[in-house]
């Protein structure tokens, strides 16, 4: 049977499909630009038909209609990465949170996570009857062959990404046929502080360096500050639109990558139309699943390699809160400390932890004495290399715990400098306690 007769046998409209979804199943949905935004309308429209159905996913852009609670008790989350139209129902416990490394959850997938049904985003078929998963590499493909029901919105606004990506029409089960605009997340607004912050990454940066790097303001700010760099790389879980702008400007060319040569590395990608537009049939551009664009060993293969990566605290030990705060979940691990340790292992690696001095307009330092009460720690300080603010860089490698309180006091805001110093010899006479 050629490809074209098995795509039509498998084309149904998405109420069709999600018949395929039976109370008691653990629905794998993918993930960030790559949600199949028409099934979780219709699972939300048809919500009254289920009981008992489990969704796993991570971080979801756009409405997220069936995670509102109108359909808690009918879909039951269950999620590593918890985004803002998930936090609810996490928080409300309509949802659970589980800590893992974003590496591991392919293994983890018809194991410790039960995935019955996947639900994926993918481009139209090549010549050979091929789709690619387009934005959303990372679990998906391995989701796609554990389960035992394969739901596939095809869309010819998803881009089709090379490498690791493809899939045979033969192995969906349902096609849903869609045409809408993929989910854009928008370029964050980058201020003085940012800019800053942009700045002291940089200085860090050597020409030749491979890069890692998330979304946001301040890796865009980094990124701004690059353009009289050379021959640089990328290996990252995911990268956006400015990563493009210098590709087009010949600053990132990946001359001197020692992995993948020349080759954009990445697990998703999530941007505007522009993104989109320059990663479609792009052969310089590859994506992977996550077990291997997030081992450390794999990173490490990339001399040079240098990971930015922001977080919510960092205390004076160098104790690193990237994901909750307090006992309160608000993200997750996701690729954080996979990057750090490949970054530690990479021949002239570093790692580099950037974020704004204060929060909440300047009226919580996010250096502090002690993290808060219930914070998960994200990154050990046996891993934390270098952590920087818009006041400047403060290397802890390899640093006595004097140093490193020393360090991170003089990049943290001036006005809470003069407390952290108080907080930090209290808690010496404390430990000097007989």
């Amino acid at each position: 049977m050629d490809w074209k007769t098995e795509y039509n046998k498998r084309l149904a409209t998405a109420e069709e499909a999600i018949r395929d979804i039976h109370d008691g199943d653990t629905v794998v949905m993918s993930e960030c630009a790559g949600v199949p935004r028409e099934i979780i309308k219709t699972l939300a429209a048809n919500r009254e038909r289920y009981n008992g159905v489990q969704i796993y996913h991570m971080l979801t852009l756009g409405e997220g209609e069936c995670f509102t609670p109108e359909c808690y008790g009918h879909f039951r989350h269950l999620t590593n990465f918890v985004g803002a139209n998930s936090r609810q129902a996490v928080w409300s416990g309509e949802g659970s949170f589980f800590p893992a490394f974003f590496k591991d959850i392919p293994s983890m997938l018809g194991n410790e996570i039960p995935c019955d049904v996947a639900v994926l985003t993918v481009a139209p078929p090549d010549e050979e009857g091929y789709v690619s998963v387009g934005l959303s590499c990372d679990y998906a493909v391995a989701a796609a062959k554990k389960a035992r029901v394969v739901i596939a919105e095809c869309n010819p606004r998803i881009p089709y990404t090379a490498g690791g990506t493809r899939l045979h029409v033969s192995e969906l089960t349902h096609i849903v046929a869609v045409d809408y605009n993929p989910p854009e997340l928008q370029p964050a607004k980058i201020g003085e502080v940012e800019q800053a912050i942009g700045r002291n990454c940089a200085s860090l940066i050597e020409d030749g360096a491979t890069l890692q790097l998330g979304i946001g303001a301040i890796p865009d700010a980094v990124l701004a500050e690059l353009k009289d760099k050379h021959d640089l790389g990328i290996h990252t879980e995911m990268f956006s639109d400015g990563v493009v702008d210098l590709v087009n400007a010949g600053v990132i060319n990946g001359a001197k990558k020692t992995l993948h040569p020349g080759k954009l590395v990445a697990t998703f990608l999530m941007g505007t139309r522009k993104l989109y537009d320059f990663v479609d049939k792009n052969p310089d551009v590859e994506l992977y699943g996550v077990d291997y664009v997030n081992d450390p060993y794999v990173i490490a293969q990339n001399d040079n390699m240098v990971s930015i990566n922001s977080c919510i605290e960092v205390d004076l030990q160098g104790q690193v809160a990237s994901e909750s705060m307090g006992l309160k979940q608000f993200s997750g691990t996701g690729g954080q400390v996979d990057y750090v340790r490949g970054a530690a292992l990479s021949k002239g690696g570093k790692s580099i932890m950037a974020m704004p001095s204060t929060a909440a307009h300047g009226k919580v330092s996010r250096i502090v004495s002690r993290l808060a009460p219930g914070a998960a720690v994200t990154t050990s300080r046996n891993d934390v290399d270098y952590v920087v603010t818009e006041y400047g860089v403060a290397r802890l490698r390899g640093k006595t715990m004097r140093e490193r309180a020393q360090a991170l006091i003089a990049i943290a805001h001036p006005d809470f400098r003069q407390q952290l110093q108080d907080e930090y010899e209290q808690q010496l006479q404390e430990m000097m306690k007989k």
